[in-house]
Formats: structure tokens, C-alpha cells, sequence
């Protein structure tokens, strides 16, 4: 008697959107009635579910939605300290570049983060991956940015490598998100500083290399330095571009080769055409865009100009202090004018193209062995579009991730 052939499937899945159109119908490459077979961490198999192999483990999908792991391309998730009084300050009207210029901001949690201990730091950040792992989500990319040292950046990339996390983690580095107090008087000193002792120090255990570019934090020539050096050290660029006022940071993006350019409120025809020329996404942040009440990117002339885009949540403690990144989706759809299916390609595989892994947001032959199941919303169908329509509070029912359940409620 021949034993399984794979050692978990996922079977009778309503409606699977797989993300690639080469397995399914439509851009999304939608089955119905599907499954999916995982063996030794890897797809292993995906179809009709009246086809699919035997398997040791065998879990049934009826009733929910089937969705490549989700992936949360821009997250500041590792921080100390609370911003709760900043958030009354603006809405009694202080704008963000104000609060950044009075010492507050960024400036406040990197006071706090440097204040805690690495058990602290961990602990937190776990409870936060947790709450996104129980949302759908596989892959977070966690930045630093809020020690601002060489000392205390290495510090967070060290704890970021050193623990296993419920979810995938991807790591940026991010020292060129302010200037700390120590350097005020002396900002060429502190590019240096980054360029000359930080970058050496972190980039065997970064994945990424970011900068904040924009009024108040750094500027174009600064940001070409750093990302410049970044490149040559073997990190992937990315770039916080147009947000608070136009910088050229799309267009710079797009000239180095990026991975992604982020925010973009601002961004100009020119940028958007550097960043078509140059394969670059563009992630869109409406949790920020909402928390401080701005206009939204100019979605359709990207769509025109071809980039792909991603949706993230920017979860960070002062201007979007948002978890969900199905709500995201939602956010993204009503108020800057995606379709559904857009952003539920940005949530995925345009989430992971924007931090150049290709495998991740989609499955196939060589993609990521990563699937969710959500129940649609009381009284709807299984349809993915539900999970957009709806705004938040989608948890997941099972995850897996590398090929095994992970999280799995009844």
C-alpha cells in the first residue's frame, strides 16, 4: 500500500486566489474547490481538490478563503515608549513636521527605544508579530530607525536576527530616519557616520537599507549617499519618497534601482516615470495618509505609467499606528482609488516584490510554501472580495508558513 504523498493539504477550498494567473483564472489566478499540498516545505501540488494527493496531515478549507500568506512590505514595529500625547497634539492642529522639529516624533521614541532592554524590545515586538500572524500575515518587514546610533542600531538588528519570530521577518536598516540630538549641529558628520561606521557594522545582518527623504529629515544628496553606499554593500535600496513635500526621491529610486519607493503623495510625473523605467513598486501607506489627514498618491498615474503597487500598514507608534493590513487593503480602495484585485495583489505578491522576494505573495512551482484561511464575513460568500469590502477584523482561521500549520483556530 503506497503511504502519503505529501505531508499536509489544505482540500475544498471555495474559492483559492493564488496570485498567479499561470494556475487559475484572472490576473488572480482564482480556483474553485481547490487544495494544496505541502511536502518538505515547499508547494507541492495545487488544483481541483478531486485530484489532489494523499496526505499525513489533512485539513478541511470548506467555507473560507484561501490567500497566499499576506506580506507587510513597510512596518516600523520595533520601538519602545507610547506617542499618545503626540496624537492630541495633532489633532489640536500641530502638523507632524512641527512636532518632529520640537523634539518630539520620531526623536521621543528613539529616547524610549534606546531606554530598553533587549528582554523588553523582544518581548513587545513578539506580541506584535503575533497580532499580525493571527491576521493572515507571514512576512513582516521590520525596520529600525528609532536608535539612531551605531551602537543601538546594531543592537536592534542583532535581536531582530538572534530570535525566531512568529512570522517571517525581513530587516531594514534605517539609521537615516532623523538626525539624532547628539548630531543636530552636525548633520554632513552624521551621514558620514552612517555611511562610514554604520553600514559596515550592520549590513551582514540587514536585508534592506532605507532612508526617510523629505522636508525636515533628509535631503536628495544625502539620500544618494547613503542608499549609494547601501547598494554597493549588497543590501536592497528603498526609500521613504514624497510624502510630507516633493524631494526627487522617486525618480532617485528609480535611477539606483530601488526595490520600492514609499508613500508617494507627492510624487511628479517625472518620478513615476523614473520608477516605471526602473521596476520600481511603489508602496502605498493609507494608514499614514489618514492619520494625517493628507491627499492621496496619484494612483491612477501610476496604474497608467505601469508600477506596481503594494499596500502596508507603515505600523509605527506616531502617525500609523495601525495592525490590520486587510484594513489597509479596504483603505486603500476608498480613499485613493484602487480596484479590489489591486489591492489585494498589493497585500501579497507586490508586497513581496517590494522587498525583492519574489517568491513571496503567490503560489506555484517556487513560491514560498505560505497560505491563509479566512471565514468571509457573517452571511457572505467565500469570496476574497468580502475580506476587502468589509474593513478589518478578518482573523485568520489557519496559517501556514514554510509548509506547516502555524496558527489554526476551530
Amino acid at each position: 500500500m503506497t503511504g502519503p504523498t505529501a505531508d499536509l493539504l489544505i482540500r475544498d477550498i471555495p474559492e483559492l486566489l493564488t496570485m498567479n494567473p499561470l494556475v487559475g483564472g484572472g490576473p488572480l489566478g482564482r480556483l474553485e474547490g481547490a487544495a494544496v499540498a505541502f511536502t518538505g516545505g515547499a508547494v507541492s501540488w495545487l488544483g481541483p481538490s478531486a485530484h489532489a494527493p494523499s496526505a499525513r496531515q489533512v485539513v478541511d478549507g470548506r467555507g473560507c478563503v484561501g490567500l497566499p500568506g499576506l506580506v507587510d512590505c513597510h512596518t516600523h514595529a520595533l520601538f519602545a515608549g507610547s506617542r499618545a500625547e503626540e496624537f492630541q497634539r495633532r489633532l489640536s492642529g500641530a502638523s507632524y513636521t512641527e512636532i518632529l522639529e520640537s523634539g518630539g516624533g520620531i526623536l521621543s521614541t528613539v529616547r524610549a527605544t534606546r531606554a530598553a532592554s533587549d528582554d523588553s524590545l523582544a518581548q513587545t515586538l513578539d506580541a506584535r508579530l503575533g497580532g499580525f500572524l493571527r491576521k493572515g500575515v507571514t512576512t513582516v518587514e521590520v525596520k529600525t530607525g528609532y536608535a539612531l546610533s551605531t551602537v543601538h542600531e546594531l543592537r536592534c538588528l542583532l535581536l531582530l536576527r538572534s530570535r525566531q519570530w512568529p512570522v517571517r521577518v525581513v530587516s531594514t536598516f534605517l539609521g537615516a530616519h532623523a538626525v539624532p540630538p547628539e548630531w543636530r549641529g552636525d548633520r554632513a558628520g552624521y551621514v558620514r557616520e552612517i555611511i562610514e561606521r554604520m553600514l559596515p557594522a550592520v549590513a551582514p545582518l540587514a536585508d534592506a537599507v532605507d532612508v526617510y527623504c523629505d522636508r525636515g529629515a533628509f535631503t536628495l544628496e544625502e539620500t544618494r549617499a547613503i542608499l549609494t553606499a547601501g547598494l554597493a554593500r549588497g543590501l536592497t535600496g528603498r526609500v521613504h519618497a514624497e510624502q510630507v513635500a516633493h524631494t526627487g526621491a522617486a525618480a532617485l529610486a528609480g535611477e539606483l534601482g530601488c526595490a520600492s519607493a514609499d508613500h508617494l503623495e507627492r510624487v511628479d510625473e517625472a518620478g513615476i516615470a523614473a520608477m516605471a523605467r526602473g521596476g520600481v513598486v511603489g508602496v502605498l501607506l493609507p494608514g499614514a495618509m489618514l492619520y494625517l489627514r493628507d491627499a492621496p498618491p496619484p494612483v491612477a498615474a501610476l496604474r497608467e505609467a505601469g508600477v506596481s503597487m503594494a499596500v502596508a500598514t507603515d505600523f509605527n507608534p506616531g502617525t500609523s499606528p495601525v495592525r490590520d493590513l486587510l484594513a489597509c487593503a479596504t483603505l486603500a480602495c476608498v480613499t485613493m482609488g484602487l480596484s479590489v484585485e489591486e489591492a489585494l495583489l498589493g497585500v501579497t505578491r507586490h508586497a513581496g516584490a517590494a522587498l525583492a522576494r519574489p517568491a513571496l505573495g503567490w503560489l506555484g512551482e517556487g513560491s514560498a510554501a505560505d497560505l491563509v484561511l479566512f471565514r468571509p464575513p457573517p452571511g457572505e460568500p467565500a469570496r476574497a472580495s468580502a475580506l476587502v469590502q468589509y474593513m478589518g477584523g478578518h482573523a485568520a482561521r489557519l496559517v501556514v508558513r514554510d509548509g506547516a500549520v502555524v496558527w489554526a483556530t476551530r
